[in-house]
């Protein structure tokens, strides 16, 4: 492995040096993502009746919250992508599942959806960065990424949201109510992520590990959602 890896970023506010501790709020708030995960996975039950797309997806919180603890407390390459990996391993799966479960897409079409989308995510910065000519990753301090996120939380909504004929009409709507909350949650959260580096001069903690509070509300309120759909449609198969 090349030094690269181990070279230290600094890409906070609260990091003032490359000790292990120089982000103490940054780190120590990666417990609300643990928490988040504990309590979906007991959301998800036990048993024959668990939720193994809920238990997956609550794995994967806590792998967040672990890569991200690592990367605000060593500050090194290879940590970074301990944080931002399982970070979009969650958006990815969490999407595919929302086609599936929520929207009732079929296997292949949720697939070629989900590429897709990935294929979306990934040209949607250096689009921008021809049309503006400017690094919106650096304007934005790194939040662009997360665009296309809130972008697929308000189109799995509006799906949810249109005018349904089905058994599962009731259950749709408030799954999309649901979505569209926590993608105004989402868009606050990301709002202190991004005002972390303009917000330091006067505030030296940054709004860092707000990000990290408000994002693990989300994390568990969008596996609550996908949890609640299903158990609607087990109570209405399994009513007389």
């Amino acid at each position: 492995m090349s030094d690269g890896w181990f070279a230290p970023i600094r890409a906070y506010c609260e990091r003032g040096d490359a000790s292990f501790w120089a982000e103490p709020l940054n780190a120590a708030s990666n417990g609300a993502f643990l928490v988040a995960a504990f309590l979906a996975f007991r959301l998800a039950g036990s048993g024959p009746k668990r939720d193994r797309a809920a238990t997956a997806l609550a794995g994967l919180v806590a792998l967040v919250g672990i890569g991200s603890f690592l990367f605000h407390t060593l500050a090194v390459r290879w940590a970074m992508l301990a944080d931002v990996i399982p970070i979009a391993l969650f958006i990815y799966a969490y999407f595919f599942l929302a086609l599936r479960r929520l929207l009732g897409l079929s296997l292949v079409p949720a697939i070629l959806t989900t590429l897709g989308f990935a294929g979306f995510a990934a040209g949607l910065e250096p689009a921008l960065d021809a049309l503006t000519g400017q690094s919106v990753d650096r304007l934005s301090n790194g939040s662009i990424a997360y665009a296309p996120a809130i972008l697929a939380l308000v189109g799995v909504a509006a799906g949810l949201l249109m005018p349904q004929t089905c058994f599962l009409g009731p259950a749709r709507s408030r799954a999309g109510l649901s979505l569209l909350a926590i993608a105004a949650l989402f868009a606050l959260s990301l709002t202190f992520r991004t005002l972390d580096a303009a917000i330091c001069p006067s505030l030296p903690i940054g709004t860092h590990f707000l990000w990290h509070c408000l994002n693990a509300a989300v994390l568990y309120g969008l596996i609550a959602t996908a949890w609640r759909f299903e158990a609607a449609v087990d109570d209405r198969r399994s009513a007389p």
